[in-house]
């Protein structure tokens, strides 16, 4: 394994594939934040659109390592986290170099501005994955560059804008993925697949979702509620993808509060949303194959079922995959 810059920006990078999905409408972020003579101080991502972004946790988390003020960890707000850096710093940044998948942001919104708090704090080398996109925030690296910062631009650009994709895709039109549980002989049906922690994250992207797409047969079998609720979160819109318009009103999904339920037999309503969640198997597989940006995996180390994806000839290019408790989570897109 070399150790090199690469190296650093790939530890921000598999960070920040922890949160896709969960981060709408901000975009997945990572950050490394490294010390002298390699000292690894932090890796760290963006969360959750409202709170700190990926380089406010890290420089967070580094400011701790460097000076054992433990203040600094009860604050959550990025004003605060700001704020408290800012005045307590005493250059301990001066030595450090910062890795981000993308270009930091310059202007004060929900969060201040991430351009502005590394060039206040006196860091002086930041390597960038992708640049900004979203004209409200872009030009960081030039206010970087204007307070003496050394940017060193496209590390891993590619992989950093596979990562980006989904935010980018929110601000030209919608980004639509497609998410399947399945076990390892590759089964998706009868009963329960994924992990407590699979369906709690499934449930925290539910949370952050437009709309969520299902096919009619899985709605009138499985009679879901299709909710955020292990997280305690808002329920999404729903589209039922069937031909046959007649369902069983006592079927949960119809009955939660705050929500548009449509039936239709077209995507035609998917124009109106941004971020767009597709649920489904084999049969939705086929019939979304042309409108589907990634693809959403959990592979749950059992055995069990009867049906799966065994009629579907498909390769994919795999973006990112991780354990998380008993499952394999993968992140893909489809080869053409």
């Amino acid at each position: 394994m070399v150790i090199d810059d690469s190296f650093y920006m790939n530890l921000a990078l598999e960070e920040a594939w922890r949160y896709q999905g969960l981060t709408y409408p901000n975009p997945a972020v990572g950050c490394t934040v490294v010390g002298e003579n390699g000292a690894l101080l932090a890796v760290e991502a963006h969360h959750k659109a409202g709170e700190p972004h990926a380089e406010v946790n890290a420089l967070k988390e580094a400011y701790y390592k460097l000076t054992d003020d433990s203040y600094i960890l009860a604050l959550h707000d990025s004003v605060d986290i700001h704020t408290h850096l800012l005045s307590n710093h005493n250059d301990i940044f001066k030595e450090i170099t910062l890795y981000t998948t993308l270009e930091p942001c310059s202007h004060f919104g929900k969060t201040p501005s991430c351009a502005s708090l590394i060039s206040d704090l006196g860091i002086k080398r930041v390597f960038v994955g992708s640049y900004d996109t979203n004209k409200i925030a872009q030009k960081g690296i030039m206010k970087l560059q204007m307070n003496d910062c050394e940017v060193y631009s496209e590390l891993l650009k590619e992989e950093c804008d596979a990562l980006l994709l989904p935010f980018n895709k929110t601000l030209q039109s919608n980004f639509i993925f497609f998410k399947w549980a399945q076990r390892v002989n590759g089964t998706t049906d009868d009963g329960t697949i994924s992990s407590s922690a699979s369906r709690k994250n499934v449930h925290a992207m539910r949370d952050v979702c437009d709309l969520l797409v299902i096919g009619g047969e899985t709605v009138r079998v499985d009679r879901p509620t299709l909710d955020a609720r292990l997280v305690n979160g808002k329920a999404p819109d729903v589209l039922i993808l069937s031909r046959q318009k007649d369902f069983d009103k006592n079927i949960p999904l119809f009955d939660v509060a705050n929500r548009e339920v449509f039936i239709a037999d077209n995507f035609e309503i998917l124009k109106n949303y941004q971020n767009i969640m597709i649920e489904g198997t084999a049969t939705m597989f086929t019939l979304t194959r042309e409108i589907v940006d990634y693809y959403l995996s959990y592979i749950a180390p059992s055995f069990g079922g009867k049906n799966g994806f065994e009629n579907i000839t498909e390769k994919f290019e795999i973006l990112n995959q991780r354990k998380e408790d008993e499952d394999i989570i993968m992140w893909m897109k489809r080869r053409k």
